[in-house]
């Protein structure tokens, strides 16, 4: 074997070797994708059963008297039945290029058309390989490049079971006589349901790229008409954008309205673009504005179950983890007060600076809120929590010290499962110290021992991947160093700050986050400004003592005794009386 050979048997070993990856790494993607391909092609092979076309021609194309453009020959015998007496011999002619339609024949044609046996195997065919393509188009959307996260098994499963939906629905309405019409067709598409559904549950990334996936999908299934996929195009991006505001369950309501007045919009633009009349305006804006207002009151009955079982980070679910009620917010705040009013602050930070970027400030200020919660376990090694009480590290070796410091990351993981906090939420716990090295026990340790190795103490963590995580990192240490600095001026906090955060840069805390330069200009002066006000100063007041004065203190204190003592004696000298 020559060099050539053995290069490219390599090649070809390292090829299949990468596909094998590839599946064993995405099994669960591609078994979804297959399993709607699957149900996608039983609707498409029911729809070429049941549709009134021979060799992909419609029967509405033909009528008595038309002169044929093509000839169409019977591929199979047809016997004489109740419906249509008449029988076919296979081969035969049953209409002439040319020649004009004769009643008998066009007789022929409908007794072919609504034949079982007789199936557009060329239609059928078309649409399976659209549906490869729409197939390909969604593996290229949902891929964590342009998400910009990674993309779940559970969000791909839901979304193909709402593909399947919509495609079965709109196959489905096409046999239909009342919603034939392009225009009343959408009416029978649950599409904004579908888009107000992942919206919700994914976000609104995933809602967009969904609604396009979903258009195609109608497209296909509607025999390729314009308006029905316009309309679900349309509706489904303004509800994607539309929930993205909303913080109340009782708000959806009030989307389901504005997206039936939306709704009414659009089929009214597309028919005066298409030049449609509106004769049939009395049955079709009452049902779609019934079926934009109805999708919205069982998208919140099916939010509940569904965040529960998939357990994601909704609007509505973040929200109800926000309460400072919650039992382990409470436990936080009585176990370890100073940790609780650190992540307070940490939350602040966090949720303005994603507003700036144009992250998810929510799940950030409910990540902040969670980040520390490990710290319950053993609040009096956290500084902040030692209010009164001596640094518990002093007399331990730093070894030690660093075994418990890094343990709250890990006790916050398991309290956050047993919770069933949303998977983002656990990402930034786990990730909010990344693998940083603990700097001040690290040095510690070398000032005993030159050689320590910095991995030990380092937590065990990965950077962030999410720039919500990425933030909460940011602001956590910002937040504890800034405590330490004196005369926090904006000025000195800006340039302390900017020191913070390229110790992160140069550490690789942040190579996972996407973050942008431009972005951590936002975040710093965020935290900048924030924390001006916060450590902002006070005039001294007139005749203000220094509570560790105590001379003052001790002569009020005699007044006080001589004062009460002589009231003593007046009394007693009045109940003598």
């Amino acid at each position: 074997m020559n060099k050539n050979d053995r290069t490219e048997g390599n090649a070809v070993t390292l090829f299949f070797s990468s596909i094998g990856n590839f599946i064993s790494r995405n099994w669960h993607f591609i078994l979804a994708f297959f399993l709607t391909f699957i149900c996608a092609t039983a609707i498409v092979w029911y729809d070429a059963n049941t549709s009134e076309t021979m060799a992909s021609f419609a029967l509405e194309e033909y009528e008595v008297g038309q002169v044929a453009d093509k000839t169409i020959y019977a591929n199979k015998s047809l016997p004489e039945d109740v419906k249509y007496p008449v029988a076919i011999e296979k081969g035969e002619k049953v209409i002439r290029k040319g020649f004009p339609i004769t009643e008998e024949e066009y007789f022929k044609l409908q007794k072919m058309s609504d034949s079982p046996v007789y199936v557009d195997y060329r239609a059928f065919c078309d649409k399976i390989l659209y549906l490869i393509l729409v197939s390909v188009l969604w593996i290229v959307l949902f891929n964590p490049v342009l998400l910009r996260k990674k993309v779940e098994t559970k969000e791909v499963i839901l979304e193909c079971v709402l593909f399947i939906l919509v495609f079965f629905a709109t196959s489905f309405g096409m046999k239909n006589a009342i919603f034939q019409n392009p225009f009343t067709l959408p009416v029978m598409i649950p599409s904004i349901f579908s888009a107000f559904l992942v919206a919700i549950l994914f976000g609104q990334t995933s809602a967009l790229f969904f609604s396009a996936l979903l258009a195609l999908g109608v497209l296909g299934a509607s025999s390729f008409q314009i308006v029905p996929t316009m309309f679900t195009l349309a509706v489904c991006i303004s509800s994607s954008r539309i929930v993205m505001k909303i913080e109340r369950r009782i708000d959806m309501v009030f989307a389901s309205l504005m997206q039936a007045v939306l709704s009414l919009v659009f089929i009214t633009f597309f028919k005066v673009m298409f030049n449609s009349d509106f004769n049939d305006a009395v049955f079709l804006f009452p049902a779609l504005a019934f079926n934009a207002f109805l999708s919205g009151i069982l998208v919140l009955g099916f939010l509940t179950p569904l965040e529960s079982i998939m357990n994601t980070a909704s609007v509505f679910r973040l929200m109800d983890l926000s309460d400072q009620n919650t039992p382990v917010l409470r436990k936080l705040l009585l176990t370890a007060s100073g940790t609780h009013q650190h992540s307070m602050m940490v939350a602040q930070l966090a949720e303005n600076a994603c507003k700036e970027i144009g992250a998810n400030a929510l799940l950030a200020r409910v990540g902040s809120y969670y980040h520390d919660i490990g710290k319950m376990e053993h609040p009096e090694y956290f500084t902040e929590n030692n209010i009164d009480t001596a640094n518990k590290h002093t007399d331990l070796n730093p070894s030690l010290s660093v075994s418990v410091i890094k343990s709250h990351i890990k006790l916050g993981v398991e309290k956050a499962h047993q919770l069933r906090l949303p998977k983002q939420i656990i990402d930034i716990i786990a990730e909010h110290h990344g693998n940083s090295v603990i700097t001040y026990f690290f040095n510690k340790a070398k000032e005993k021992d030159e050689n320590v190795n910095p991995e030990d103490f380092s937590y065990a963590g990965n950077p962030p991947a999410s720039k919500e995580s990425a933030v909460v990192m940011l602001a956590d240490v910002c937040e504890a160093a800034c405590k330490s600095l004196e005369k926090p001026t904006a000025t000195r906090l800006e340039k302390f700050i900017q020191e913070l955060i390229n110790k992160k840069i140069e550490s690789g805390q942040l190579d996972n986050s996407a973050l942008t330069f431009g972005e951590l200009t936002k975040i710093r002066d965020t935290f900048v400004r924030i924390l001006a006000a916060y450590y902002h100063g006070r005039i001294k007041y007139q005749n203000q003592k220094d509570p560790d004065d105590t001379s003052d203190s001790e002569s009020g204190e005699s007044k006080d005794k001589s004062f009460s003592s002589e009231t003593r004696d007046k009394s007693l000298s009045n109940e003598t009386k």
